[in-house]
């Protein structure tokens, strides 16, 4: 457990009027039970960090802090879509595709999407930042603290957290609620390089941010102290 100093740190860090909470491709083509990546699903799942991006989103929205989830897509006919990498060269050929409209795209149990999450779909590329709606969605939102979960450690995780960085967001990492294969590269991942540009903690600890009463300063009255 983080020490009283460190965890008021992230309490204040959390705010809720000013953090997003992103899940990242945490949909059932990819950890489902019919996923893709049948590997990395089930790294997900028995690490328990599905159910910590579940829990997490649940917090959130009883917090007040906004949701949002990050999906990653294709067309039938493939157009607008990569194909300069190995990667997706190797994604065209799976049994299992991505595409627009199947119930591969659409967030996996046990996360739960609500009437006011945001749901940004991307058919291209690696981060579910660069060239999508996020950016311009999470600044009119207002944030300042992105919280990004779910998968996978090897590529989306790592793009989502330079990419928020360089555009001048605070990034969160949890280590428990991100997966990646094969398991230890998660920790490498986390512990050489996300905690040189991240705040890395845990779901447990971000609950208790979260659970922390707040003053309501807001109005004009809160301005003048009336």
């Amino acid at each position: 457990m983080p020490s009283r100093s460190s965890q008021e740190r992230l309490t204040e860090l959390l705010d809720p009027a000013s953090t997003v909470l992103l899940t990242v491709e945490c949909q059932q083509g990819v950890v489902g039970p019919d996923s893709a990546l049948p590997e990395l699903a089930a790294e997900a799942r028995s690490s328990g960090a599905l159910a910590n991006v579940a829990r997490l989103v649940a917090a959130a929205r009883a917090s007040g802090v906004q949701v949002m989830h990050a999906v990653a897509e294709s067309r039938p006919d493939g157009r607008g879509g990569n194909r300069n990498a190995r990667l997706f060269r190797a994604a065209a050929r799976l049994p299992v595709q991505q595409h627009t409209g199947s119930a591969a795209v659409r967030v996996a149990a046990p996360v739960e999407v609500a009437d006011e999450d945001l749901v940004v779909r991307r058919l291209h590329g690696l981060s579910p930042l660069a060239g999508t709606d996020v950016d311009p969605l999470l600044r009119n939102l207002g944030c300042r603290t992105l919280v990004v979960t779910g998968v996978s450690a090897n590529i989306a995780i790592p793009n989502a957290v330079f990419d928020a960085v360089n555009l001048g967001y605070t990034a969160v990492v949890l280590a428990d609620a991100i997966a990646g294969v094969p398991a230890e590269y998660t920790l490498a991942m986390v512990r050489n390089t996300l905690a040189l540009v991240a705040t890395v903690t845990t779901t447990d600890a971000v609950l208790v941010g979260w659970r922390q009463p707040r003053g309501r300063e807001t109005g004009p009255e809160a301005a003048t102290g009336a």
